[in-house]
C-alpha cells in the first residue's frame, strides 16, 4: 500500500469537496479502491501504486478544470472521468467568453465597443479604452488579463492607478500606506474577486503573480511578460503617463483605460491622457477605442445622468484640465517624473 497527498491550499475546500461533501462522495465512488482522508486543505489518498498514479493524472484535471470554469459539480467531475482526465470536452465554451468567473459566471463582451476592445487586445500590444463611468473599462480590461494569465500567454498582472484624492486628504485617512492606497484599487479588487477562486487570488497577490500597486511604484521597472492595466489614466499627468507606457518590456500587453469627463487633478495640473490620445493615434501596434452611453452596462440610470451631465457640460463648458500643457510647461507633480 502507498499514499499519496493532494493540496488544496490554493482553493476553498468548500468548492472543491462541494457542499456536504458530495463532490469527494463522487471521488470516492469513482475510486472505489482508494481510501481517501479529506484533513482541510490536504487529501490524502492511499491504495495501489498505479490506481494512485491515475487518481493523481485525475485530480490535476480536475483542478484545472475550476480553474477554468470557476466551480466545479459532480457531473463534471464523473464527465472528467470518463473522459480519461481531458477536460477539453466536458463544458462547452463559447469563443466570446472571456472568462469563466465564480460560480459558474460567464464573462464576456457585451456590446459592440467592448468586443472591439477585445479585438483590439488580440491584434495590438497596447490599447487605450476611453469612456464614461459604467461602461465595462475596468471590468473588460481585468478579465483579458486574467484570460491572458490562464492561457500561460504572461506571468503575471500588474493593475495601477494614479493615487490621486477625489475630494479626500489621503494623509488624513486612518492606517500604514497599504491601507491607505487600498480604497483607490478596490474596484480592482472586485473584478478580481469575481474572476477567481478567493484562496487562489489570495494566493497569487502573495507571490506577487498579480500586483496591485499605485502608479508611482512603476517608476523605473521594465515590466515583461506581463499584462499591464493603468486604471483611471485621466488621472495621470503627461510625464506620469509616458512615464507607464515606456516600462513596457517583451511579450508585455498595456491597457489604458479613462474617463475624461472625471478629473480630479488639481486645477493647475493637466491630464496626461489627452495629450496621449492625440500623440499616439495611428501609431502600428497602439489601437484606441472610445466607448458611449450606449455602452453603459450598469443601472440604465447611468446612461440617464451620463446624458444629463454631457448636456449640462455643451450648454456651460468648464474647460478645467482639458488644455494639454503647453511645451516645456511643468505639471509640478511632485509624486513622479518620467524615466
Amino acid at each position: 500500500m502507498s499514499e499519496k497527498v493532494f493540496s488544496i491550499e490554493s482553493y476553498s475546500p468548500l468548492e472543491i469537496y462541494g457542499a456536504g461533501d458530495r463532490n469527494l462522495n463522487t471521488i470516492r465512488n469513482l475510486f472505489p479502491k482508494l481510501k481517501f482522508i479529506a484533513r482541510g486543505e490536504f487529501l490524502k489518498a492511499i491504495g495501489d501504486p498505479g490506481e494512485l498514479m491515475a487518481f493523481e493524472d485525475f485530480f490535476t484535471a480536475l483542478l484545472l478544470h475550476f480553474e477554468r470554469f470557476g466551480n466545479l459539480s459532480e457531473r463534471d467531475i464523473v464527465q472528467l472521468s470518463e473522459s480519461g482526465g481531458n477536460g477539453t470536452n466536458v463544458r462547452s465554451s463559447s469563443p466570446d467568453v472571456l472568462v469563466h468567473g465564480r460560480n459558474g459566471m460567464l464573462i464576456k463582451a457585451r456590446t459592440p465597443n467592448q468586443i472591439k476592445i477585445v479585438e483590439g487586445v488580440e491584434k495590438n500590444d497596447m490599447v487605450f479604452a476611453i469612456g464614461p463611468a459604467g461602461t465595462g473599462k475596468t471590468y473588460t480590461a481585468v478579465a483579458l488579463a486574467v484570460r491572458a494569465l490562464k492561457n500561460r500567454e504572461v506571468k503575471r498582472i500588474i493593475l495601477t492607478r494614479p493615487a490621486v484624492e477625489a475630494g479626500e486628504n489621503l494623509g488624513f485617512l486612518p492606517g500604514d500606506m497599504k491601507e491607505k492606497l487600498d480604497p483607490y484599487m478596490q474596484p480592482l479588487y472586485d473584478a478580481l474577486r469575481d474572476m477567481l477562486p478567493p484562496q487562489k487570488l489570495l494566493t497569487y497577490i502573495e507571490d506577487g503573480t498579480i500586483e496591485i500597486a499605485p502608479l508611482a511604484f512603476m517608476r523605473g521597472r521594465t515590466l515583461d511578460n506581463v499584462f499591464a492595466i493603468l486604471d483611471e489614466a485621466q488621472n495621470a499627468t503627461s510625464s506620469q503617463l509616458k512615464m507607464f507606457l515606456t516600462r513596457m518590456g517583451r511579450a508585455a500587453k498595456f491597457f489604458i483605460t479613462g474617463d475624461v469627463t472625471q478629473i480630479d487633478l488639481p486645477r493647475h495640473q493637466h491630464s496626461g491622457l489627452l495629450q496621449a490620445v492625440r500623440i499616439l493615434e495611428g501609431i502600428p501596434g497602439i489601437d484606441i477605442i472610445m466607448l458611449d452611453e450606449s455602452d453603459v452596462v450598469r443601472h440604465k440610470l447611468v446612461t440617464r445622468i451620463i446624458r444629463a451631465y454631457e448636456n449640462e457640460t455643451a450648454a456651460k463648458p468648464d474647460t478645467r484640465n482639458t488644455r494639454e500643457p503647453s511645451a516645456g510647461e511643468e505639471t509640478n507633480n511632485p509624486e513622479i517624473s518620467a524615466q
